[in-house]
């Protein structure tokens, strides 16, 4: 494992033990190792985490800013996989803003780019955080029918997730009068 890596991994477990100030350095040491050994895809995956410390932090700007550098490093490079993460962490950090419309906008990217290289489970976690983004928006029903399509795409959901799957179920039995599907 190089130094990079130890350093990445290491940036990993403080992010995880919630020790963001931490994981910020160590993440930022890990972007100058990959630097160092010219691994441009690298710094980019440390701009996004550096960006996702600090929307931990509420450091929204500064959120936005580190995963704007990691978004065009991925784009320029043609890795459509990862400039969909960085998107739909970009909308979460709009959302935060209050910026709403960026916030869709991120997330209805990052949803079609994740359908078109059949990423279902990230299709679907997408389509949720839209759908919960429309309902706090008071667009309950539209939220609720976004947040369906995305639990059709998991696989393993979550207790809360196969709840809400089941109410849904139940309202569209409502709605449809009851008839058989």
């Amino acid at each position: 494992m190089s130094q990079a890596q130890q350093l990445q991994a290491e940036g990993v477990k403080l992010f995880q033990q919630k020790d963001y100030e931490a994981a910020a350095r160590v993440f930022q040491q890990a972007l100058e190792a990959y630097e160092a050994d010219g691994d441009v895809m690298m710094v980019a995956e440390m701009q996004t985490n550096i960006g996702l410390v600090h929307r931990s932090l509420g450091e929204n700007q500064q959120a936005l800013d580190a995963m704007q550098n990691a978004l065009r490093s991925f784009q320029d490079r043609g890795d459509a996989r990862r400039s969909a993460m960085v998107l739909g962490n970009m909308g979460g950090v709009y959302a935060a803003l209050g910026d709403r419309e960026q916030a869709y906008n991120c997330y209805r990217q990052a949803a079609d780019i994740f359908q078109e290289i059949g990423e279902k489970k990230l299709y679907g976690e997408t389509l949720i955080a839209m759908g919960d983004l429309q309902v706090r928006d008071g667009k309950v029903m539209a939220g609720a029918a976004t947040y369906e399509v995305g639990l059709e795409q998991m696989e393993d959901l979550s207790a809360s997730q196969k709840i809400i799957k089941g109410l849904l179920g139940v309202r569209n039995k409502l709605i449809g009068g009851g008839k058989p599907d």
